[in-house]
């Protein structure tokens, strides 16, 4: 079967539907669930079973402070935003989120699992090269989490801010970050799932970003990834004097895992609110100096929790 093409809702189009009170953009999101209950076929993976698809898209507009956080099940935002600041900063020290009460990482980071992944040289919660390591110091030798790589490797994220600082670079198509880097999978914790960003600026002001995602758990993982995605965008356009346009969403294997699918298959039953929107209070000099309480969430209206278990 062909995936189905997400239409791409225009700006007036967005208006009108939050006139009317509609959210035809987190539609989307449940249209995906949709096609991988009645379409998806069962496979057998690496840890459960799942039902799934291959090849999916969606475009959420950042227009008008909005912010993509779904609203047809709660969404911890505080903690998807806190991981996110923990990603710019480089940090893979799975303690420092656990001292936020932030906890998504601790199955990965277990003892238990890092001797199963071969890592028996990394204490707990050291969780590898991951995300922030490949972000702000990609393929730098990696010892542990508490080591200082400061200028080793290449850090993709400050390219990036420094291009769209100058307003003769801001127009580049290589604008490009990547977590996916094979020489150093083998010594992460969990290889990246959000492998691929890339940043573009049309009309001279205006940040749209697309990611691309190798593997995407449909129940919990995804409704975090397009608000973080969406928190990012909006970060990098207040920092670098920008306007936040849209996040565009790839993803390759979409799945459901076999104990989630009683529990989503409640959510398409809810009609989604209207997104929320986000003021950013202050601008930092250094992109690594952003606190939550820089961070306001505004007018989220959103459905009761689903509880689904994480999968590691």
């Amino acid at each position: 079967m062909l995936r189905k093409v997400i239409k791409k809702t225009s700006s007036s189009e967005n208006d009108a539907n939050n006139n009317n009170n509609v959210n035809a953009e987190e539609e989307q999101y449940l249209d995906l669930i949709r096609d991988i209950l009645e379409e998806g076929t069962m496979e057998c993976s690496r840890n459960g079973n799942t039902k799934c698809i291959f090849g999916a898209a969606m475009h959420f507009s950042l227009e008008h402070a909005t912010i993509p956080i779904l609203t047809t099940k709660r969404v911890a935002w505080k903690t998807c935003l806190k991981e996110l600041l923990w990603f710019i900063k480089g940090d893979t020290n799975n303690e420092h989120l656990r001292s936020q009460n932030v906890t998504i990482w601790n199955d990965n980071a277990s003892r238990e699992f890092l001797d199963s992944r071969g890592l028996t040289q990394l204490r707990e919660n050291d969780l590898g090269p991951v995300y922030g390591h490949q972000w702000r110091h990609f393929n730098a030798k990696y010892t542990n989490c508490d080591d200082n790589y400061d200028g080793k490797g290449v850090d993709q994220l400050e390219y990036i801010i420094k291009c769209l600082k100058d307003p003769q670079q801001r127009s580049s198509r290589r604008m490009v970050m990547s977590a996916w880097n094979p020489c150093q999978l083998d010594e992460m914790a969990l290889p990246p799932c959000h492998i691929l960003v890339q940043f573009n600026v049309t009309s001279g002001n205006k940040l749209s970003c697309c990611m691309f995602q190798r593997s995407g758990d449909t129940g919990l993982g995804i409704p975090f990834n397009i608000a973080s995605y969406g928190f990012l965008t909006h970060l990098l356009a207040k920092h670098c004097d920008l306007e936040a346009h849209e996040f565009i969403y790839y993803l390759g294997n979409a799945h459901i895992y076999e104990e989630h699918i009683d529990a989503i298959t409640e959510q398409l039953t809810r009609t989604p609110y209207k997104f929320p929107t986000i003021i950013i209070k202050t601008k930092r000099e250094n992109i690594n100096d952003y606190v939550l309480d820089d961070f306001e969430v505004h007018d989220y209206k959103y459905h009761e929790v689903i509880k689904m278990k994480m999968v590691a």
